[in-house]
């Protein structure tokens, strides 16, 4: 049976910045991925933002790992290349009603010592001559990311520092032992490996690969929900330099307005429950009909937009651990110290801001099995 050091489930974002940085400590490092490429599911379908850590609450694993994750991830793009900018966002208030729910944005960002400038309704649309709003936040160190170039940069380390990628390679079982993890690998040449360091990083599937492992007790293993979010971009170049979000909503962010490093901007994601069940049954087409949903919210503060301008574009699926009218859930970060199973991290619930943290999780990984 082959052997290495460390073993990496999961080729998107947060895998290949977990796997550079176990290879970078010298461990021998193979990342796993049951798809064709790295990156296809949630890295792949979300809105590219590097957020300021605006929202979660204080002393929280979100809070913490994004406010760190996007001063490293900047750092990051800026050595390696990865096309990126420092945009900015407005938190944007539609009415007076709304400006509690601002003000207390700003003071939960405060808390994690993320600074927001008020702006009244004039200063907002010096900067934003399109927008409607009665007040907003302007959040300075939002910015946009090629979120396919950071994954590549990322593997480019990872293999850099003597690690591998394996693409067609899931993962089809994993039993837990005293003397290393034995991990069975599917597709075209079935193998067994074994590793003394097992990290799952698979996103939609972490619920589901730690319920069949062998030796993790199952109060370990959370229950997983699917929050998907569709995403329709605009015909037409849209009159914003930064982005737009709204205030705050249950499970999301709201209908909000990105651009993409060309200028482009979409709007995206709303919040659509999907039943419980197997991620490989997650059907990611567009609903056309939720586009009359999107108008109504984003004409809320860009009334100007014309009937017809948007067009289906593509969805993602938050890894969510609560259902509906839960309370939003942290990242989890379940290593040895919880579970018990030496050289075992299970990482669950990373969604947003998961691409922005992504190398403040890694930190986070390596501290768990030191």
């Amino acid at each position: 049976m082959d052997q290495v050091d460390a073993l990496v489930i999961g080729a998107g974002v947060v895998g290949l910045a977990v796997g550079r940085a176990l290879a970078q400590s010298g461990l021998e490092t193979v990342v796993l991925e049951r798809a064709d490429a790295i990156g296809t599911g949630t890295s792949s379908r979300n809105s590219e933002v590097i957020h300021a850590g605006l929202y979660y609450p204080a002393g929280s694993l979100k809070a913490r790992l994004c406010v760190q994750g996007r001063v490293q991830l900047y750092d990051f793009c800026a050595s390696h290349g990865v096309a990126h900018r420092r945009c900015g966002k407005l938190v944007v208030a539609t009415s007076a009603a709304q400006h509690a729910a601002l003000d207390a944005t700003r003071a939960k960002a405060a808390a994690s010592g993320v600074e927001l400038q008020w702006l009244d309704a004039d200063e907002a649309r010096a900067l934003e001559p399109a927008l409607r709003c009665t007040a907003a936040l302007l959040s300075s160190e939002t910015g946009i990311v090629d979120s396919h170039g950071l994954m590549l940069a990322l593997q480019g380390d990872l293999e850099g520092a003597g690690g591998a990628l394996a693409l067609c390679s899931p993962v089809t079982g994993l039993r837990c032992g005293a003397d290393g993890h034995v991990v069975r690998v599917g597709g075209e040449a079935p193998m067994e490996l074994r590793a003394r360091i097992v990290v799952n990083a698979a996103g939609l599937w972490a619920p589901g690969l730690a319920a069949a492992m062998q030796g993790l007790a199952a109060q370990h293993v959370p229950s997983g929900h699917h929050a998907k979010g569709n995403y329709f971009s605009l015909a037409g170049r849209a009159p914003f330099s930064h982005l737009i979000y709204p205030v705050p909503e249950e499970a999301g962010l709201g209908v909000h307005l990105t651009l993409d490093l060309a200028g482009q901007a979409r709007f995206g994601p709303d919040v659509q429950w999907l039943p419980d069940g197997p991620p490989d049954a997650i059907d990611y087409r567009v609903d056309a009909a939720r586009a009359e949903g999107f108008y109504a919210q984003i004409r809320r503060y860009w009334p100007d937009l014309r009937d017809g301008a948007l067009q289906s574009a593509y969805s993602g699926v938050r890894p969510k651990l609560g259902g509906p009218g839960s309370a939003a859930a942290d990242f989890v970060v379940q290593g040895p110290a919880t579970h018990g199973v030496a050289g075992l991290v299970n990482l669950f619930g990373i969604e947003s801001p998961g691409l922005t943290a992504c190398l403040a999780i890694a930190d986070e990984v390596l501290a768990s099995i030191r």
